[in-house]
């Protein structure tokens, strides 16, 4: 549905985006992840058309609108800071852009109660902005981009504003709405959590580029660079020396690698108790199901998880401990 080809973008000669390519499907979530400074809100406004790229081009079903203005894109954008008009109420919010459009007062209406009803705020009509909750100006903000039916929704840190607990159920009742209603969406987000929970592809930003695009749970399993898997709160990355006879040669020994890379990830979720690797625990901490386990290991900092269920025998602070790796969970990472 929406290919992005070769966008670049400086600002006072540094350059934001290097040449970005994106290919997103009709009717799928696409999450756009990376640290602050890594340009996905940058290309998410070039999408929409607020700024411009230096180069490179964007097709919406083969068709280019890189001159096309913002407003007859037909697209659907929602901020952190929702921008709502604190001077009108709830419907009036919500109608705005189909006011916009020129929409009859009576369809208006008949709309603005289907989107009110979608995210659950039925009855709030005339409610006044400036006395919802957080989450309710999340929602208004939502039916407002819903309202006149948008080609692509474009959302950027819509959640950023509110609470983690608030923002652990909210991400999950944004999804199913954004599918109920058949979406094409984009998300941008530095919170690894709400783009596993939303998305249908994840895409990896770091310096401009975008390094990795994939499902959620294969980019987790095997991130693609160094950046990648601590992004992902995934620590235990390990530098190779050397590699020779299919084994990278590291600080913690030899492991089997199949390919020659700098670096290499012991995926938490196949690290267990075992005889491979010895060294001292830093800290343990309970976490209902699951203790969390941090170690050094020839000044090498790695941690994991055990079963809580072996909470009356799992490692304290200052024991020593052995470790063993699943081979199936050493990945190797690029730069």
């Amino acid at each position: 549905m929406l290919s992005v080809m070769g966008i670049t973008r400086s600002f006072d000669f540094t350059p934001v985006l290097r040449g970005v390519d994106l290919e997103v499907e009709r009717g799928e979530i696409v999450c756009l992840l990376g640290a602050s400074g890594s340009g996905k809100s940058t290309l998410l406004r070039i999408i929409a058309g607020l700024e411009r790229p230096d180069s490179g081009d964007i097709r919406l079903e083969g068709a280019s609108i890189l001159n096309q203005p913002v407003h007859t894109r037909d697209f659907g954008l929602m901020f952190q800071d929702f921008a709502l008009f604190p001077h009108m109420n709830v419907a009036q919010n919500v109608e705005f852009g189909l006011r916009m459009k020129g929409i009859a007062a009576n369809q208006r209406r008949e709309r603005v109660r289907e989107v009110l009803a979608l995210v659950n705020l039925s009855g709030f009509d005339k409610r006044d902005i400036t006395r919802l909750s957080g989450g309710e100006r999340q929602r208004v903000a939502l039916a407002r981009s819903l309202a006149p039916n948008p080609r692509l929704l474009m959302l950027d840190e819509p959640l950023g504003a509110l609470d983690a607990v608030l923002r652990e159920r909210l991400i999950l009742e944004l999804r199913d709405i954004i599918k109920t209603v058949g979406l094409t969406a984009i998300y941008v987000t530095h919170d690894r959590r709400e783009a596993f929970a939303i998305s249908d592809r994840l895409a990896i930003m770091n310096d401009g580029v975008i390094t990795q695009i994939d499902t959620p749970a294969n980019v987790y399993r095997r991130p693609a660079t160094v950046f990648a898997a601590r992004l992902l709160g995934l620590g235990n990355v390990i530098p190779v020396s050397d590699w020779r006879n299919g084994e990278a040669i590291t600080p913690l020994g030899a492991f089997p690698l199949d390919v020659q890379a700098p670096a290499l990830l012991l995926h938490p979720d196949g690290i267990e108790l075992g005889e491979r690797i010895s060294g001292v625990v830093t800290e343990s901490v309970f976490q209902g199901d699951t203790v969390q386990i941090s170690l050094t290991a020839n000044n090498i900092p790695l941690s994991f998880k055990l079963d809580s269920r072996r909470a009356s025998s799992y490692p304290r602070p200052g024991n020593p401990i052995q470790l063993a790796i699943n081979p199936a969970y050493i990945i190797p990472l690029k730069p």
